[in-house]
């Protein structure tokens, strides 16, 4: 969904990376980082939801990746579904900040 954000906003396709084995975003960015290294890639965009942007990148610093993250506005989901999204992310950052090495 994000990639496909990202190109109809004009992103070109060769710029775009997708990590696509991970499920959780512990795994996305751990096993992004060798594609990256391997492309000499050293300073990337996360792009993900605005709520979900301060534990992505609590996950990049803390492995090490140079990073920005893009919050583009949501269109076209329910209220209802953003705000459970939303506070899902309040105990998902906790745990990720007391688990330094990640969930797992």
């Amino acid at each position: 969904m994000i990639r496909r954000i990202c190109a109809s906003e004009g992103v070109p396709e060769p710029a775009l990376r997708c990590e696509p084995v991970s499920t959780s975003t512990y795994q996305n960015i751990a096993f992004a980082l060798p594609l990256l290294h391997a492309e000499g890639i050293a300073r990337v965009v996360i792009v993900t939801d605005a709520y979900h942007a301060p534990r992505a990148a609590l996950v990049a610093r803390r492995l090490g990746l140079a990073y920005t993250t893009a919050a583009p506005a949501p269109e076209g989901t329910p209220g209802w579904k953003r705000l459970r999204s939303a506070l899902r992310e309040v105990p998902a950052f906790l745990y990720y900040l007391i688990r330094p090495g990640g969930p797992g």
